[in-house]
C-alpha cells in the first residue's frame, strides 16, 4: 500500500473504518405483501466525468427528479441514498429539509487509493407527506474534495448523485417479497455478491434493481452483470457489455451521468425453490461502485412469530401459566392451524401445544398453556417459546423467514423468602404482666435477604391481610404477656410468616430509703417502686435499731408511714425519728432470698 493510501485509510478510520473493498452488500430490509419498488434520483454531474482542468466546477450541488406513482400505489417506505467522491458530505437537504446521514458507507479504490462514500437516511415520513412531486437534493458539495485531491479529476472518478429507493403497495399486485441489500463495494475486476434470504415460489415477474455509481458510457471493457451465471442486458439502454453506463431504466434516460438506476427482469434466471442468488459483476477498466440491490420475487408463504405476553406464577410452585401470541405478520400467505409450538426451560423441552385456527395475513392468535417445571430447572431460568417446532427443533411449515420463530423470557421461580428464627424478648414487668418492648432491630435480624420487606403484626389475620401493622417497634407496650408478635417477610412475589414471644420478668424493686412523715405529700411513706402489682405476694417487715419488729405489711396494706403496728408502742403511734431496717420477702421463685436494707424516718 502506497503512502497516500495508508494516509487515506487512517483518515477514514476516524469517521468509519478503512477497507479496501468497503462494506459488503448485505440484506438491510425485507417486505412481504403486494409490494413493488421504484428508484427516483438524479446525478450532480453535468456530463461524463472528464479530465478537463477545473472539473470541480462541472459538478452541481443540487439536482431534481420527479416521483409520479399511480393512485393505487401507496408508499410504504422511502430510503434516501447519496454518494460521491471523497470522505463524505453527510448533511444535505431534500426539498429544503435538513437531512443528516443515519448510516454511512465508505470504499477505497484498490487501484488509485482514493476514497468514495455513500450515505443513507430513512425519509419515509417526508415522502409520504409530500407525495407525487419534484424532489430536489441540495447541499451535496464535494468541490473542495476535488480541489484538494486532483486524482479524482485525473482518473475521471469525480462524481456525485442521489436516489430515493421507494417501496410501494399496490392491491393489484401478486404477493411479493421485496429484499433490499445495501453496502458499498467496488468492482476491481470480478465482484461476487450473494443474495440470501430469498424464497422463490413463482418466478413470474421477478426483477432485480441496482443503484450503482461512477459508471461511464464510454468505457465498456469487459463490463458485465450476471445473475446465476447468466449475463443480464436491456438493450439498447443497457447492452450486455456495458451494464453501468449512466442510465435510468425507470425513465429510459441515458444521461444519468456516472450513476445507474437500473432494473432487469430475472424470471428466466431464477427458479422456484431458490433461497439465494449469485450476482457477478466484472469491469476491466471502469471503476463501478455497487450501493443498493433490490429484488422482487413472487412469494406466497406465512411467517410465524411468537411472543410471551404474560406469565402467572404461584409461590413455591413448579406450575406456571403462560399467555402467548402467535402472529403471521409481514407475510404473503395464511399460517395453517395445527402449527406446533414447543416450550423450553433452559433449553429443556417442558411442554408442547399448537395453533388452533388458521391465522390470516397480518393476523394473530392468543393462547394459554399451563406448564409444570421439572425439579431440574433452577430458580433462575429462561423460558423459550418456539412456534413451528415439533419439539425436536424441526418445523413443519415452510416460512418466509425461518429464524424468527422463538421468544425468550428470563424468569425466577417464586420462592418464599428465607428468614431467621427470632428469640423471645424479655422486658421488666411494670404491673399485671404489662411491659414495654423494643424489637426495632428484629427487622434486620429476621431477614436473610437484605432487600426483603419486614413488618410486624399483633395477629395472623392482620399479617395475612397486611392490615394494622405495628408502627412503633422501638416502644411497644404489651398489655398482657406472654404475647406472640407475628412477623411478615415479603420479597417481590412471596411472603413468609414467623413469630416471636414477648415475655415479662419481675425485675428487682427499687427502694426509696427516706421517709419525711410531715404530711406535706412528699415522701410521707416508705415507697418501693416495682413492688405492688408485680410481686403480689410480698411481705414487708420493719425493725427498729434494737431489732424489735414495729410494722408488717403486704399487698393489701398501705405503705409504712412511720406509725407502729407492732411492739411496745400503741397502734398508730409515730415511731421516733432514726434509722430502721426492713426485710422484704418477695415470695417469687426468681428471688428466694429476702431483700434487706435500711430506711431513715424523720418528721
Amino acid at each position: 500500500m502506497n503512502f497516500k493510501l495508508r494516509f487515506l485509510c487512517f483518515s477514514m478510520f476516524l469517521f468509519s473504518f478503512c477497507s479496501i473493498l468497503g462494506q459488503n452488500v448485505s440484506l438491510y430490509q425485507q417486505f412481504n405483501g403486494r409490494y413493488d419498488f421504484i428508484f427516483v434520483g438524479n446525478t450532480m454531474n453535468q456530463g461524463e466525468n472528464n479530465v478537463t482542468p477545473g472539473c470541480e466546477d462541472l459538478l452541481l450541488t443540487s439536482s431534481t427528479a420527479n416521483l409520479n406513482l399511480s393512485t393505487n400505489q401507496v408508499i410504504q417506505s422511502a430510503y434516501l441514498y447519496w454518494a460521491g467522491s471523497g470522505l463524505g458530505d453527510f448533511n444535505v437537504k431534500l426539498n429544503g429539509v435538513d437531512i443528516n446521514a443515519q448510516r454511512t458507507f465508505s470504499n477505497i479504490s484498490i487501484t488509485s487509493g482514493l476514497p468514495y462514500f455513500s450515505a443513507f437516511t430513512d425519509v419515509t415520513n417526508q415522502v409520504l407527506s409530500t407525495g407525487n412531486s419534484n424532489y430536489t437534493l441540495s447541499d451535496l458539495d464535494i468541490s473542495q474534495t476535488l480541489i484538494n485531491e486532483p486524482g479524482y479529476c485525473n482518473n475521471r472518478t469525480n462524481f456525485a448523485g442521489w436516489t430515493l429507493v421507494i417501496i410501494y403497495k399496490d392491491p393489484t399486485l401478486p404477493l411479493n417479497q421485496i429484499n433490499i441489500y445495501d453496502g458499498l463495494e467496488s468492482i476491481p475486476n470480478d465482484l461476487i455478491i450473494n443474495l440470501t434470504n430469498l424464497n422463490v415460489i413463482d418466478n413470474a415477474g421477478a426483477k432485480i434493481g441496482f443503484v450503482a455509481w461512477e459508471g461511464d458510457a464510454n468505457l465498456a471493457v469487459n463490463e458485465t452483470l450476471q445473475i446465476n451465471g447468466t449475463i443480464l442486458s436491456n438493450p439498447p439502454l443497457n447492452p450486455a457489455n456495458n451494464a453501468f453506463n449512466g442510465t435510468n431504466s425507470f425513465t429510459g434516460s441515458n444521461t444519468l451521468y456516472n450513476m445507474d438506476l437500473d432494473f432487469y427482469t430475472i424470471q428466466n434466471n431464477i427458479h422456484i425453490g431458490d433461497t439465494s442468488a449469485q450476482i457477478e459483476l466484472t469491469s476491466g477498466q471502469d471503476v463501478v461502485l455497487i450501493n443498493v440491490v433490490v429484488t422482487k420475487l413472487n412469494s406466497q408463504l406465512p411467517d410465524a412469530t411468537i411472543a410471551i405476553t404474560n406469565v402467572t406464577q404461584n409461590c413455591n410452585s413448579k406450575v406456571l401459566t403462560a399467555n402467548y401470541k402467535v402472529s403471521n405478520l409481514n407475510c404473503t400467505n395464511p399460517l395453517p392451524a395445527g402449527t406446533p409450538i414447543a416450550i423450553y426451560a433452559n433449553g429443556q423441552l417442558v411442554a408442547q401445544t399448537q395453533t388452533t385456527t388458521i391465522i390470516p395475513i397480518d393476523g394473530s392468535e392468543n393462547g394459554q398453556i399451563v406448564i409444570t417445571l421439572p425439579d431440574s430447572i433452577p430458580t433462575d431460568f429462561t423460558l423459550t417459546f418456539v412456534v413451528d417446532d415439533d419439539g425436536t427443533g424441526h418445523g413443519i411449515v415452510t416460512e418466509l423467514i425461518e429464524n424468527n420463530n422463538s421468544f425468550s423470557h428470563a424468569l425466577s421461580q417464586w420462592t418464599i423468602p428465607l428468614f431467621n428464627q427470632l428469640n423471645p424478648l424479655l422486658a421488666c414487668n411494670t404491673g399485671f404482666s404489662v411491659a414495654t418492648f423494643d424489637f426495632s432491630d428484629y427487622e434486620n435480624t429476621v431477614k436473610v435477604n437484605a432487600s426483603d420487606i419486614v413488618k410486624f403484626y399483633e395477629s395472623n389475620s392482620d399479617a395475612q391481610n397486611q392490615t394494622n401493622p405495628i408502627l412503633y417497634t422501638s416502644h411497644y407496650v404489651a398489655t398482657s404477656t406472654p404475647k406472640e408478635i407475628i412477623v411478615r417477610i415479603d420479597n417481590d412475589y412471596c411472603y413468609a410468616i414467623t413469630s416471636f414471644i414477648l415475655k415479662t420478668k419481675n425485675c428487682p424493686p427499687t427502694v426509696y430509703n427516706y421517709i419525711s412523715a410531715n404530711g406535706d405529700g412528699m415522701n410521707d411513706s416508705f415507697f418501693i417502686a416495682g413492688l405492688r402489682n408485680i410481686f403480689v405476694n410480698f411481705e414487708l417487715e420493719i425493725y427498729n435499731r434494737w431489732g424489735r419488729l414495729v410494722w408488717t405489711g403486704n399487698n393489701q396494706s398501705p405503705d409504712w408511714d412511720g406509725f407502729a403496728t407492732k411492739g411496745f408502742r400503741f397502734d398508730n403511734q409515730m415511731e421516733p425519728k432514726g434509722t430502721y431496717f426492713y426485710i422484704l420477702n418477695l415470695n417469687d421463685n426468681d428471688y428466694p432470698e429476702p431483700l434487706v436494707g435500711w430506711v431513715y424516718l424523720t418528721k
